[in-house]
């Protein structure tokens, strides 16, 4: 079977296993943002911005690690599990009971004073994340797609019935978003139970030599996962401290962090297919790098992928006046101009995800940290320099230029060592002729919602077609 065609197979299987639970748990935001007002739901997305850069930490790259050490030639599989689950827990316990000793003075850093609880609630959330990583890599690496599938949709529909529980039946307002948080530790317990032959069968190793070269090569990657998450979060973050006051007159930071931190959520969308693409590319480029033709097949990976990208960024966009109602409240609406720059950076990141390859194919990792923190830099000094003109819409213009920058750097260091014959001039068309119909469509003002919805339908059938036209001898030849 073509291989191309198996990739997009498995991408469908792990779509099932991410995207449709990620989609889920984006209807979480209708339900958050009725509840909670802007200041509050400001409140829980920068929660949830440390834990998503503290959990790179806890991770510590060992899911490359594990792809890369696990697939060549000779290497003992289960082996390389057991030395690379040893090293997540060691690292993973170790960060928790430091968290949780310290709890109270981060609860006062992270602005929740008195909040030790919460504290607590989400090291269980990054611990448990970081003890099923592995086991999560290894179905990956196995193929058995489905019942990484069954995983991710059985956790989120116990978050989902959780939120629903709490925040509609057995509501407190004193406890707050803390319910939020404590149904994520309830619905990642499960993984427990998930994994409870895998987690039976570890054995803790620790062998020094090849225990040192996992951790050489994994180092880099976390450096680099935590400096790419620092540039997906630090938008959010800075918004607290850089945005001037009564830059949106009557209205304070966390209000404006709101807006955009539940406006963002529709950038996800995009995030989400990307995500459901690593999860099967991944160990896909790691078994194929060693075929003669890999770098014509990865360059054709790459271009299907921005082509399916450029897709789902025009239908989101064309569609914000019905996708906009997943928004609690009318208040946060007026935020949605920021979401087609937001997807056309995270298009950019995808990109970054997909050319990324060759550094850890050839073991040069350190190269995805200085392409990562020249990134961070980026992101830090352009929202330093917009957030005060611009507000949120100068952090989404800086991720935007952080993601395209980093994708660019990316490039041309990767042809210099691991050449591979990208199309970049056809995808930046697609790229930059989808943008530009996407405002040109968002510019066409219809107040009927049914002939809106039909006259954005037409035009993505219509984008589809021509596609089809100009890919149409290309499709050919990928699919024998």
């Amino acid at each position: 079977m073509n291989k191309i065609k198996i990739l997009a197979g498995e991408t469908l299987l792990y779509g099932l296993g991410s995207i449709l639970p990620r989609f889920l748990n984006f209807l979480l935001v209708r339900l958050h943002t009725d509840v909670f007002p802007p200041e509050e739901y400001g409140v829980i997305t920068k929660l949830f911005a440390y834990v998503a850069v503290i959990n790179i930490i806890f991770m510590f790259g060992m899911e490359t690690a594990y792809f890369r050490f696990a697939t060549k030639t000779g290497a003992d599989e289960k082996r390389i599990f057991n030395l690379t689950q040893t090293i997540v827990v060691f690292i993973s316990l170790s960060l928790s009971i430091i968290f949780i000793v310290l709890a109270n003075p981060i609860s006062v850093l992270f602005e929740i004073p008195g909040k030790a609880d919460l504290v607590i609630w989400l090291v269980a959330v990054m611990f448990i994340d970081a003890i099923v990583a592995i086991p999560f890599a290894r179905l990956r690496l196995e193929k058995k797609a489905s019942r990484f599938a069954i995983g991710k949709i059985v956790n989120i529909g116990i978050l989902i019935g959780l939120n629903v529980y709490f925040l509609k039946i057995a509501f407190v307002p004193s406890v707050g978003i803390g319910y939020v948080v404590m149904a994520n530790v309830l619905a990642n317990a499960f993984y427990f139970l998930f994994f409870f032959k895998t987690l039976l069968s570890w054995r803790p190793v620790f062998a020094k030599q090849i225990s040192a070269t996992i951790v050489t090569y994994a180092y880099p990657v976390m450096l680099t996962g935590l400096a790419g998450m620092t540039n997906e979060m630090f938008s959010r973050q800075t918004l607290d401290w850089w945005l001037p006051e009564n830059f949106y007159p009557g209205q304070t930071a966390e209000y404006a962090l709101g807006i955009f931190g539940a406006c963002y959520k529709f950038a996800m969308l995009m995030s989400l297919a990307i995500q459901a693409f690593r999860f099967a590319a991944e160990p896909f480029f790691f078994s194929n790098a060693v075929e003669k033709d890999s770098p014509a097949l990865f360059a054709r990976v790459n271009h299907y992928f921005v082509i399916v990208c450029c897709t789902l960024l025009l239908g989101v966009s064309i569609n914000l006046d019905i996708l906009k109602h997943f928004l609690g409240s009318e208040q946060y609406w007026e935020g949605l101009y920021i979401v087609p720059i937001l997807l056309v950076a995270y298009l950019f990141l995808g990109v970054y995800y997909n050319i990324s390859v060759w550094f850890k194919l050839t073991d040069k990792t350190f190269y995805g940290t200085i392409i990562t923190v020249g990134g961070a830099v980026i992101t830090i000094l352009a929202n330093y320099l917009l957030i005060p003109r611009m507000g949120y819409l100068g952090s989404s213009w800086a991720t935007l230029l952080c993601y395209f920058s980093m994708t660019a750097a990316c490039y041309f260091l990767g042809q210099r060592f691991y050449p591979i014959p990208y199309n970049i001039g056809k995808s930046m068309a697609y790229i930059i002729v989808t943008t530009a119909l996407a405002y040109a469509v968002g510019m066409i003002s219809i107040t009927n919602q049914w002939l809106a919805s039909g006259f954005h339908l037409i035009v993505l059938l219509t984008y589809l077609l021509i596609i089809y036209l100009l890919e149409k001898q290309s499709f050919k030849q990928a699919s024998t």
